[in-house]
């Protein structure tokens, strides 16, 4: 009803429709006489489709759902959804001139258009002015592929084509040479050369998923492709699967446009009219569009006057009687706050019929808000180890991370002495559930912890080196890896997390935080810390993962220091498939095992230098042609437990925090 009023009284609306479509008509009039075809370009396979509602287009709309979000700290990403044969895998890459909310912004497009543009296909492109998205059936990471390649020309030529050609090729080569075979380029290079009275700009970029290489062969193959058929055009781009390339007489990538070269009395000669017509033309438009922006406003005005009453009484809600948290987060509305009167009722005030655990920051339960969302909410007790530091830190790291192996925090709320975090639910609770459980141990064959690890992997990548931030987690291991409906990981608890910045390579902390058993050698006796130290907490997860062992208490076992050192020693003899957890021989491939077992012993050596970075952990799992080198024999460990590292007979996982522990350097 109020709704009705309100454009009862605003008689203005169907004029400015009306004169947007106007304005929509002149535009597009002008387009068709002087602009390029415009973005999106797309490549929709027609030899294969799905099925509407098939399991493969909801892998794929999931997939492609959770792009935009990591487009925000990142311009280059790929990922998969579901599992054999309905996979998706995809991929997109931002132009590295444009700002982390360009690209977001443009990826959220692209992900809408190749649905509407390309419905049905199990394969498909689709480029952006700014970027590109890609997804397949087929796995295609780290495969040239310039079939296919399209060029979209400016409709104006040059008057010297063949002298225009060579200075365009000869540059194009230049930049080729730089982005394919300069490493600190990364695959990227921008360049400008003058032509005449003129200046020709030129960029040409690479998925880095290829090798320096492939990207020298992507845009060779380019440059011939654009400049065969249309040299004589003053601007081109091209777009491949696997590279992209473009010039232009104007600065594209630094934020110059085609219009902004027109006044230019260089570029008038003989074109007089026809610039003219153009600028009138212009002109119009942008009237219109400045009439069109003014009704707008009025509407929305209007609209945000009648909501105002509801947006006070939610932003009165929105306290934090914690100063040190207000003081850290100036911009708390960025922030989803969740009123500790709607947690109550999501957990009947924290029953106890809805506790799904305890941690060593406080209890853990099940709710569900009001909209129906089943959630996982940490309740931190007064007496928890997680103070504010730690709890303002899991917010403002959560809240900023997006990948599908990391949980997502939904909300938080703090009022009184309550601090609690709201996540996404994930009804398998955590790996140590499973895998230290000899009955549900079975669920996990070889191929599903083979994804568990390779997950995993993928979080922590993405935490090191594709997020916005540094971040180096600090206590991996199984109880902090939750697992959702189909068993894929989900990495959790960031309260001990650390941003670095900048060059830096590692730090040094006095106040040691994490689980003994997972901790490197150095972090634990020198308290330094760095992304190795994360490589050697994913080693030891992995080595867990493979023999369905714990590293912890392992000596109470095979009276050995650990399980780690128990692996060295069983491959350092031969022995390594004595390793095998017996409930994977049906299921795992003995070379296949080793290979997994040869990574996780390279991810444990002693001395930080020698592990492999994340991205190179990554690459060794999912590559059976990568060389390994020979392992380093890791530190020896031996240690004593106290209570705070025991098992919860409701949430079988192990509580946060440091066990006494003496380590002992080889």
């Amino acid at each position: 009803m109020i709704r009705d009023q309100n454009m009862a009284n605003f008689p203005s609306v169907p004029k400015t429709i009306s004169l947007f479509s106007l304005c929509f008509l002149i535009t597009l009039l002008f387009d068709l006489t002087y602009a390029d075809p415009d973005p999106p370009y797309k490549l929709c396979s027609d030899v294969r489709g799905y099925v509407e509602n098939s399991t493969f287009q909801k892998n794929l709309h999931s997939l492609l759902n959770s792009l935009p979000s990591n487009a925000s700290v990142s311009k280059l990403y790929n990922t998969s959804a579901g599992n054999e044969p309905d996979r998706v895998y995809g991929l997109y890459m931002c132009l590295n001139y444009v700002t982390n909310e360009i690209c977001h912004n443009c990826i959220n497009t692209a992900h809408l258009d190749i649905v509407r543009i390309c419905p049905s296909s199990t394969e498909s492109v689709v480029w952006e002015e700014t970027c590109q998205l890609r997804y397949s059936d087929v796995k295609f990471y780290g495969e040239l592929n310039v079939a296919d390649n399209i060029v979209s020309t400016n409709k104006k030529n040059v008057s010297d084509p063949k002298k225009f050609e060579n200075t365009v090729k000869e540059k194009l080569r230049e930049l080729a040479k730089q982005a394919a075979y300069d490493a600190s380029a990364k695959m990227y290079a921008t360049g400008d050369v003058p032509f005449e009275d003129k200046v020709i700009y030129a960029l040409v970029q690479c998925t880095r998923d290829l090798s320096g290489e492939d990207c020298g062969k992507c845009l060779q193959q380019a440059i011939e492709d654009v400049l065969r058929k249309y040299y004589f055009s003053i601007g081109a781009r091209l777009m491949s699967r696997s590279c992209y390339l473009r010039y232009e007489l104007y600065g594209f990538y630094k934020g110059a446009t085609e219009a902004s070269i027109s006044s230019s009395p260089n570029n008038n000669k003989g074109d007089g009219r026809g610039w003219r017509w153009r600028i009138t033309i212009l002109t119009v438009v942008s009237a219109c569009l400045a009439i069109l922006l003014l009704g707008s406003c009025v509407h929305l005005a209007v609209r945000k006057r009648n909501k105002k009453g509801s947006s006070e009484i939610l932003r009165q809600h929105v306290l934090f009687p914690d100063r040190s948290f207000q003081g850290r987060n100036q911009k708390v509305e960025e922030y989803p706050y969740i009123s500790l009167a709607s947690i109550h009722a999501a957990t009947d005030k924290f029953s106890d019929s809805n506790k799904l655990g305890e941690g060593g920051f406080g209890p853990v339960y099940k709710g569900v808000l009001s909209d129906g969302k089943e959630v996982a909410i940490k309740r931190l007790s007064s007496c928890s180890e997680q103070g504010s530091e730690e709890f303002t830190n899991e917010v403002r790291l959560l809240m900023k991370l997006q990948h599908k192996n990391l949980v997502r925090l939904l909300g938080f709320c703090v009022e009184g002495k309550e601090k609690l975090l709201v996540y996404e639910y994930l009804p398998n609770s955590s790996l140590d559930v499973f895998l230290f459980d000899s009955e549900k141990r079975a669920q996990l064959d070889w191929s599903r912890r083979v994804n568990i690890i390779s997950g995993i992997a993928r979080g922590i990548l993405y935490l090191h080196e594709d997020s916005r931030l540094q971040i180096i987690h600090r206590d991996l291991k199984a109880s902090n890896v939750l697992l959702d409906d189909d068993m894929n990981p989900k990495i959790s608890d960031f309260g001990m997390a650390r941003i670095f910045a900048g060059s830096e390579g590692q730090a040094n902390t006095t106040t040691i935080v994490g689980t003994y058993g997972y901790m490197a050698p150095e972090y634990a006796m020198e308290g330094v810390y760095s992304v190795k130290s994360d490589v050697y907490g994913f080693g030891v997860l992995l080595l867990e993962i493979i023999s369905g062992r714990r590293n912890a208490g392992f000596h109470q076992i095979k009276r050995v220091p650990s399980l780690v050192t128990y692996a060295w020693k069983l491959w350092h003899d031969g022995k390594g498939l004595e390793l095998l957890d017996p409930l994977l021989l049906d299921s795992c491939d003995p070379d296949e095992f080793l290979r997994y077992l040869h990574i996780g012993l390279l991810c444990v050596q002693e001395d930080a230098y020698d592990r492999p970075t994340m991205s190179s952990a990554v690459v060794m799992l999912k590559s059976e042609t990568v060389t390994l080198s020979q392992p380093e024999k890791p530190a020896f460990t031996t240690g004593i437990f106290t209570d705070h590292y025991i098992e919860t007979a409701a949430g079988g996982s192990s509580i946060n925090g440091l066990t006494v522990s003496i380590v002992v350097p080889r």
